[in-house]
């Protein structure tokens, strides 16, 4: 779902990444981009809004109002929303490469 709701918000460079053999504080990391402060925020948005609606509700999010890198955690994934910059000097993908990458559906 939060994929799904990252895609219908134009996020950009969407990884998901299964860290289930490597880290002991949650499975799956969602990593996702967007073009600036407004995008970063809505995608959160939808986000939280859509898995409320499912019962799910992050144990935090932290970031938001700067929004140039908002984490919500959920527990057992946690979304990492960067704006291009953020993204970049953080590098998650580069830093959890033994983390094996989640296949994503095609049609997003």
């Amino acid at each position: 779902t939060a994929v799904r709701c990252a895609a219908d918000q134009k996020a950009y460079g969407l990884v998901a990444l299964d860290l289930r053999d490597i880290a002991s504080f949650t499975e799956f990391f969602v990593i996702a981009s967007g073009a600036n402060q407004r995008q970063t925020q809505a995608i959160s948005d939808e986000i939280e809004e859509q898995l409320k609606k499912s019962g799910t509700r992050p144990i935090r999010i932290e970031g938001y109002q700067t929004a140039e890198w908002i984490l919500m955690d959920y527990g057992d994934f946690v979304v990492h929303i960067f704006d291009k910059e953020a993204r970049g000097f953080y590098d998650l993908e580069r830093l959890w490469r033994d983390a094996r990458p989640v296949e994503l559906p095609t049609d997003l």
